[in-house]
């Protein structure tokens, strides 16, 4: 099964924020983080796609999800570019 590890980012009124999932259908779970149907931390913001890698497991995508987690420098780096 294809798997994706994403990096959104958003811009509001308290700074930017970023936020690491996974998914199987990359454009649905955007949609759905833009809806409000997501993430309780992702509700009442705007995002857009900052950096995405495709998995050819569950098992590798989350802990793919994990590490990147855990990486403010990388998160924080793709913001500056943004």
């Amino acid at each position: 099964m294809e798997c994706f590890v994403y990096v959104l980012g958003s811009c509001g009124p308290d700074g930017y924020r970023t936020y690491v999932g996974w998914t199987n259908d990359l454009e649905r779970r955007i949609a759905r983080h833009n809806a409000g149907t997501g993430a309780r931390s992702t509700r009442g913001r705007v995002w857009f796609l900052l950096y995405a890698e495709r998995h050819d497991s569950r098992e590798e995508a989350m802990s793919r999800e994990w590490h990147l987690k855990r990486n403010r420098g990388f998160r924080k780096s793709l913001m500056s570019g943004a």
